[in-house]
């Protein structure tokens, strides 16, 4: 059995859309970010980092196993199911080579903008511009490699699961997908998979309200190193 700790957000959903493609038994722990669940003691020693997703496996070998971090936790359960993963080293460096590009640039920057378009003051101009922009750029990055291909490898994997939550949200995000033909066609096969809509779909009624802005919510946004200190 795995404890999956969630909220329905972008990150959650990576790791949720592996759990309902895999039938890995599963609970669901939902996270009340707003209130700061993600800061409780208890939390912090499943993810240091104080962030959604994090898994604990108890039925790893060799006793419980905790994993943070959603292209973590997608390589662990690929590994742990034999499904949706790298089968050979070469193909495990191209895996690794996406999934760290999601993690450190298309997820990164999509999440600024979501910030910004949904929680910042709304003067923010400049860095509303500033990551609008660098989130196209991604997308013109996922573009050309869906190029004469489906997924972003010869089959459904992790990378796209990896890919998919941000590009599915962009037109709230204030991003057309007119210019990346690819990127949409790809979209609408990857949001046709029955466990795809039923993770996107997972405590829905959750998602933050509209409450949840930096001006109104000190615990979810303007953190500092006493957030993780206390």
């Amino acid at each position: 059995m795995i404890d999956f700790y969630y909220a329905p957000t972008p990150n959650g959903w990576k790791v949720a859309i592996m759990l309902a493609e895999t039938g890995v038994a599963h609970r669901t722990n939902l996270m009340d970010l707003p209130k700061g669940d993600q800061f409780s003691s208890w939390f912090k020693a499943i993810s240091p980092n104080a962030k959604i997703p994090a898994i604990v496996d108890h039925g790893a070998d060799g006793g419980a196993q905790s994993v943070f971090e959603s292209g973590a936790i997608l390589l662990y359960l690929a590994e742990k199911t034999g499904r949706f993963g790298p089968t050979t080293p070469r193909q495990r460096a191209a895996f690794n080579e996406w999934l760290f590009w999601q993690a450190s640039n298309q997820g990164p920057m999509a999440g600024q903008l979501s910030h910004f378009v949904n929680y910042a003051p709304a003067d923010e101009t400049y860095s509303r511009a500033r990551y609008k922009g660098e989130f196209e750029r991604s997308l013109a990055v996922l573009d050309a490699r869906l190029a004469g291909r489906d997924y972003v490898f010869e089959d459904y994997s992790i990378a796209d699961m990896m890919a998919f939550p941000w590009a599915f949200i962009a037109k709230p995000l204030g991003v057309s997908l007119d210019a990346f033909s690819n990127v949409t066609a790809w979209r609408q096969r990857i949001k046709a998979r029955p466990a795809v809509r039923a993770a996107i779909n997972h405590h829905k009624d959750k998602q933050f309200s509209d409450t949840a802005s930096a001006d109104q919510n000190t615990v979810l946004f303007n953190q500092s190193a006493e957030h993780l200190r206390s």
